[in-house]
Parts: C-alpha cells; sequence; structure tokens
C-alpha cells in the first residue's frame, strides 16, 4: 500500500444541469506532498475538492484517497480527511478547547485522548492562553488557527484547505503560512491547498496544478512551471556605450540570455535567471567599457505563469466566500 497516491482521479465529470463544471480531471498527489490547485473562480476547485470530500457526487470518472473509493468507502475517506472551508465555521459562542472538543467527540475520541490532542493542538497554533476566551474575541487570524488545528483534531492523514487565507491581514496570512509549513515539515502531512493568492503557491507548494474551465491546463512544480512559458525574467540597463560597441551583440550570445534589445540607450535582456545572469553581463559590458548607469530586473512569477495559461490575472477575478458545502459555481437550483 506504500505506493498508493494520496490522492487520485481518473476522469472525474461533474455536470449541474448543462453546465460541465469538471471535464475529466486527472491528478495525482504522493504522500506527504504539499500540492497547489490554483484557477479562477468558477473553474471547478471548489467542486473537485466537494467530490474528495464525498460532499458530492461525480457524474462519471473516480476517485481515491489512500486507495479508498470517494462513493464506494465514503466513511472511510472521511476519517482520512481533515477539512479547512473558506467560510468560518466554528461557533463564535463557545471556546477554542470547546469547539476542538465537540470536533473530537463527533470522531469518537476517547475523553484522555481528545485532551491530549487538544492540549498539543492549542500549543501548536499559540493559543494555549486564549483557549478558555470565546471564539467571538479572536481576530481573523486566530480564528483561521483554530479552524486549521479542529481540522486536525482526529490526526487525519490528508489535509484539505479551500482558500484559508482569503481575507486576513498580510500578518495574519503569514502566521497561517508558518504554521502549515510546520505541519508539512514535522508531520509528514499530505495538503492539497486552494488559493488566489500566487505567492500563497509559490511559498508552500511542491507542486501546483492550474485548472480552468473544469479542466487541469498545467500541472507542475513551480519552477517547472516557470520553464514553461516562454517568458524569462528581464533585466533593464540604462546605458552609455563607446562609438562602434554594440551592446546587444555583445550580451546576446552569453549563456542564458534568450533575448536582447536596445531602444534610446535602454538595453532590456531576458535571462532565464536574473540572478545567475547578471554577472556575466556586467563583466561582457565592463570590457567593452559600456557604463552602466541604473539596472531594473523583472522576475516571472507564478501570476505571469497563471495569464499564460488562463488569459487573466487572477486578481481578475472577483474572489468572494462561498459555503464550502454548496459551492460558488453550483448553479441556484442545484443547490444555492
Amino acid at each position: 500500500m506504500e505506493d498508493v497516491a494520496a490522492i487520485e482521479t481518473r476522469s472525474l465529470v461533474k455536470r449541474f444541469g448543462n453546465i460541465e463544471a469538471l471535464k475529466g480531471v486527472d491528478i495525482r498527489l504522493e504522500r506527504g506532498e504539499f500540492f497547489g490547485l490554483l484557477g479562477p473562480n468558477g473553474a471547478g476547485k471548489t467542486t473537485l475538492i466537494r467530490i474528495l470530500t464525498t460532499l458530492l457526487m461525480p457524474t462519471s470518472g473516480e476517485a481515491w484517497l489512500y486507495g479508498y473509493h470517494v462513493v464506494k468507502e465514503c466513511a472511510r475517506v472521511r476519517h482520512l480527511i481533515g477539512v479547512v472551508p473558506q467560510a468560518t465555521t466554528c461557533d463564535l459562542d463557545l471556546t477554542a478547547r470547546e469547539n476542538l472538543d465537540i470536533y473530537g467527540r463527533f470522531y469518537g475520541l476517547a475523553k484522555k485522548e481528545r485532551t491530549e490532542q487538544i492540549d498539543y493542538l492549542l500549543k501548536m497554533i499559540g493559543l494555549e492562553e486564549r483557549s478558555e476566551d470565546l471564539v467571538a474575541t479572536y481576530s481573523g487570524g486566530m480564528r483561521r488557527r483554530l479552524e486549521v488545528a479542529r481540522a486536525l483534531v482526529h490526526r487525519p492523514s490528508l489535509l484539505i484547505l479551500d482558500e484559508p487565507t482569503l481575507g486576513l491581514d498580510p500578518q495574519s496570512r503569514y502566521m497561517v503560512w508558518r504554521l502549515l509549513k510546520r505541519l508539512k515539515d514535522d508531520y509528514s502531512l499530505t495538503i492539497l491547498l486552494t488559493t488566489h493568492y500566487m505567492e500563497e503557491a509559490e511559498a508552500l507548494c511542491s507542486q501546483v496544478a492550474i485548472i480552468d474551465h473544469g479542466k487541469i491546463i498545467a500541472v507542475d512544480t513551480v519552477e517547472g512551471l516557470k520553464k514553461s512559458v516562454h517568458e524569462r525574467d528581464k533585466v533593464e540597463l540604462r546605458l552609455e556605450a563607446p562609438a562602434g560597441v554594440d551592446p546587444v551583440t555583445t550580451v546576446r550570445t552569453l549563456e542564458g540570455v534568450k533575448d536582447a534589445g536596445l531602444k534610446e540607450g535602454l538595453l532590456t535582456v531576458t535571462v532565464e535567471n536574473s540572478q545567475r545572469g547578471l554577472p556575466a553581463i556586467f563583466e561582457a559590458l565592463r570590457k567593452k567599457d559600456v557604463k552602466i548607469q541604473e539596472v531594473r530586473t523583472t522576475h516571472l512569477t507564478l501570476e505571469d505563469v497563471f495569464i499564460h495559461y488562463t488569459g487573466r490575472p487572477v486578481r481578475d477575478e472577483e474572489t468572494r466566500k462561498v459555503s464550502f458545502f454548496i459551492g460558488a459555481g453550483v448553479p441556484r437550483k442545484w443547490g444555492r
């Protein structure tokens, strides 16, 4: 069973009447992987997650979590997963400890086991001293950390997070990132993350899939995705070159340089990696007595890759909190 994937789907299709939300999705997550799922609203992210968490039946195709079929063995699947939905679902009128205790009871944990696990989780998320305070008094970041802890009460093998830092301020978002990195590094937890924040996927994920119009259109490491597009890092240099010296010819043959052009004293060089390419560019120009007055670099980002594959920035999509249990892309007559 060691070679069984944490998640595997084959030709997964979901239709809502005439609307095809998923169009034959094939993905595979290995154990211990931190996997990011990126896509605009309506791309099929939440529909896919609702199928994986047994909340929605696929129209056709199959999916397994740790070898268990999500339809035929849904009870086993539910014990293997912890889920953090977009919207905050902890009870604001209970304390953090009470929220965690109720969840442990849902999974049938004995009192001693619940107490030990809750104490451990509260310490891990930094809420020991606030554990007896009502969740209504917590900040947004504290509530999200509590949501993560609640999903871990029953010690799942797979943690699924649907836009876990949506709406948080940068400091709170960073604290959630740090918590997720610790979970991944220290406990070999498999994590599936959906996010609108490209920097979040770059910071956390070992593999990233881009989904659009119900199809997986690209999947690779972040660096692999960057290499798959034609664009590269760009370096702009304001120059003063001696007569008879062509800066474009000087740098174009250097290793890692993909293109170069000169306009009104501004040399623009496209390179695979600006950090590795700059020293060689500087040295080549220095040997030709070219004076460099100003340097500016632009790095290829995951946002650039997303635009390349989908044709639009993810920020152009209105980011909305939706019910994980119903979803954003489900037609009203099918449940909204």
